[in-house]
């Protein structure tokens, strides 16, 4: 039995350490798109190093799909600059080992911004964020950006469609 709650204790504490790193602050090296940039860690062990930052619960148009470039140029907007805070919660990797996490620059959330302003989707199949469902449901009841457009092709859709 003892063995038993101190396995379950471990693996709480691995789940705590995994989901809930240290806020980190970074300098933003490149945006390839709405929903993926470029970081370089600014302090700590890691200091100098880079990598690519998938956001997690959203997903943003290609860069060759309507509002893409949009997407993008807001994303650039709001976290580039001398001034700006940028931090990030990082909670794993996807498939293209791509690290996932949120995103903030200057306390300000990029998903919740961007699906508020109609430039990326709630990924609402992998996420359970109750603020970013509430947003998408008000940015398509106002017909905002990418909602402006009767039916608008969800990037998923659009990459099986243009896959090589």
């Amino acid at each position: 039995m003892l063995l038993l709650i101190r396995l379950f204790l471990l693996s709480i504490g691995l789940v705590i350490f995994t989901t809930s790193q240290a806020t980190e602050v970074y300098s933003l090296i490149y945006v390839y798109d709405g929903d993926t940039v470029k970081l370089q860690t600014l302090q700590g062990i890691a200091k100098g190093e880079t990598f690519k930052l998938r956001l997690t619960d959203i997903d943003a148009p290609e860069l060759d799909q309507a509002y893409g470039m949009q997407s993008r140029q807001a994303l650039m907007q709001l976290c580039q600059g001398d001034s700006i805070l940028v931090t990030a919660t990082l909670v794993g990797r996807d498939q293209y080992q791509r690290t996932l996490g949120r995103l903030q620059c200057n306390h300000i959330d990029v998903s919740l911004y961007l699906v508020e302003r109609g430039l990326a989707w709630h990924s609402a199949k992998f996420s359970h964020n109750m603020q970013l469902s509430r947003a998408a449901r008000q940015a398509k009841s106002l017909k905002i950006s990418l909602w402006a457009d009767d039916q608008p092709i969800p990037p998923w859709v659009w990459r099986h469609r243009h896959a090589q």
